[in-house]
């Protein structure tokens, strides 16, 4: 197994609803650690930037609007296959897709504000990282 760091975002809806503890303790429950971890709310421009791979997509600008309408709670988390893990941990990012058990499924409240970004890859986990934790 690989030891690997990926990024994961605590989404505003989830942080409105004092989920926080509850998501970090699913990662945990899952030999999964926190080695970062930053609350923030998010600047149009940082979400701007962030999300760009979906610029010319239909939801973007939702998107925007919605990662920079309350505070977020950014992560670096590690552990072996942490970035597949993550995601398995996450669920399906349509939380009507999503496994039981998974964040999503428990928590999400629709396809938009569906409690949790991770990313999708070491090489984007590695952007997204550098990203808001640049000295990390």
């Amino acid at each position: 197994m690989v030891v690997e760091r990926t990024l994961s975002i605590i989404k505003p809806d989830a942080v409105a609803r004092n989920l926080i503890g509850t998501i970090v303790k699913v990662f945990e429950d899952n030999d999964i650690k926190v080695q970062a971890m930053l609350m923030k709310k998010l600047s149009q421009k940082e979400a701007q930037s962030f999300y760009i791979e979906h610029k010319e997509r239909p939801f973007y600008g939702s998107l925007v609007a919605y990662m920079t309408s309350g505070p977020v709670v950014l992560m670096v988390l590690e552990g072996n296959n942490a970035v597949e893990r993550n995601r398995k941990i996450m669920g399906a990012t349509n939380p009507a897709h999503a496994e039981e058990g998974t964040i999503r499924k428990m928590y999400a409240e629709s396809l938009e504000r569906n409690s949790v970004h991770g990313s999708d890859s070491p090489t984007s986990a590695q952007r997204e990282i550098n990203f808001f934790f640049p000295n990390l």
